[in-house]
């Protein structure tokens, strides 16, 4: 059995201990959920379906939340989620795609998402499941992780490469060390990308924006939250 939006913050109560990185999840948390609700076409069942939709989490120290929307979609119990980060559990402070189920990647180290989507959609453009019907891939960033090169390099190459079925949602928590001269959107609108910037808060904003046409082009969703503290 499912749970809903509502049913989150008890299922992140469970998780407890050291090193929980808790704004960097909790940043996440409401676009995960629509991700996840609304627009993913991934199950449970269907984790190995070469059809379904892939959702790479670059952001991976800080994956609460992450877990917690897995397991309110029922892709684990809900019982795993108090053992999180020990050592017998599965559900470490990096994801393992070997140990936690829908786990498209293992991450953590910043820079590494982005680049790991953009070979993946190519991947599916090789084997002819890019089409407008095809698996679509996510990933999710930091605004931190364009601090990143490596970040730089898969988005110039993305946007030259035409990969329509690639989709970036930046969380942006004010966080990272450099600005970004007319947003964080104009790194993306100059190599090409359809993008826009919404409330990361607001479910219907944030669900207009991942769902906008973009043919031709990659898309990048920068949804903004409130500032990371301490």
């Amino acid at each position: 059995m499912t749970s809903t939006f509502t049913d989150l913050p008890r299922l992140m109560s469970l998780m407890t201990g050291d090193e929980k990185h808790g704004p960097a999840a909790t940043s996440t948390l409401d676009a995960l959920w629509v991700l996840y609700d609304r627009v993913l076409r991934v199950s449970p069942e269907g984790v190995d379906d070469p059809g379904r939709d892939r959702f790479l989490l670059s952001k991976g120290h800080g994956p609460m939340a992450y877990y917690a929307v897995l397991a309110a979609k029922g892709f684990f119990a809900d019982s795993l989620l108090p053992g999180f980060g020990s050592y017998d559990s599965p559900l470490g402070h990096h994801p393992d795609r070997v140990l936690v189920p829908g786990a498209e990647i293992s991450s953590g180290s910043l820079g590494h998402g982005l680049p790991l989507g953009v070979g993946t959609a190519l991947g599916l453009r090789a084997q002819g499941l890019d089409g407008g019907g095809g698996p679509a891939v996510w990933v999710l960033i930091g605004d931190a992780e364009l601090d990143e090169g490596s970040n730089h390099e898969a988005i110039a190459y993305a946007g030259a490469a035409g990969l329509e079925r690639l989709h970036t949602l930046v969380v942006d928590n004010a966080s990272a060390t450099y600005g970004r001269p007319g947003g964080i959107a104009s790194r993306f609108e100059a190599a090409g990308w359809s993008t826009a910037t919404v409330d990361g808060r607001d479910h219907d904003a944030l669900y207009d924006a991942f769902t906008a046409p973009h043919p031709g082009r990659p898309r990048a969703v920068v949804a903004r939250v409130e500032g990371k503290e301490g």
